[in-house]
């Protein structure tokens, strides 16, 4: 079979020596995972989906903003940045 030449396996995967700055211990901390929402934002909170969207369709956006803002409490409850 054609290919590249082989190479010593143990050239390739090296390591740093002690003294290097590869091998210290970053004092940065990477920042803490933010909890996934478990839902598409799409199906979190049906009911109160359905009231806000009810609500607009009859009164316009403008008379809806207490639906509104209990939906997007919801939505922040199930871990979505909204």
């Amino acid at each position: 079979m054609g290919g590249l030449p082989f190479q010593d396996a143990t050239s390739a995967l090296a390591l740093p020596e002690n003294g290097s700055k590869h091998n210290q211990v970053s004092s940065v901390t990477a920042p803490a995972p933010e909890s996934k929402p478990k839902k598409k934002i799409c199906c979190a909170c049906p009911e109160t989906k359905k009231l806000r969207d009810e609500c607009i369709v009859e009164h316009g956006e403008d008379a809806c903003s207490k639906w509104i803002e209990a939906h997007i409490k919801c939505l922040r409850a199930e871990g979505f940045n909204v």
